[in-house]
């Protein structure tokens, strides 16, 4: 991969959104030939989206991400 496009890559674990998903928010987990690979926020099940779709998450959007997690966490809807 050229050096330019490695350095718009997020490091592992920042929260991005995919707009292709109705913005989802997931963690960026690497590439997976043209797609970055994702994954909800405290775990999960990864998808794959085009680079092209997916953004930077906003500080609400990382915090609201979390909440839900904590939140359904606490409710012993995921571990």
């Amino acid at each position: 991969m050229p050096e330019q496009e490695r350095a718009q890559l997020p490091p592992i674990g920042a929260l991005v959104v995919d707009r292709s998903r109705n913005d989802r928010v997931g963690e960026f987990r690497g590439v997976a030939g043209p797609y970055w690979s994702l994954r909800p926020v405290g775990g999960g099940p990864e998808w794959e989206a085009d680079p092209d779709n997916v953004r930077p998450a906003t500080r609400d959007e990382r915090v609201g991400a979390r909440t839900a997690y904590e939140n359904a966490r606490s409710r012993g809807e995921v571990a």
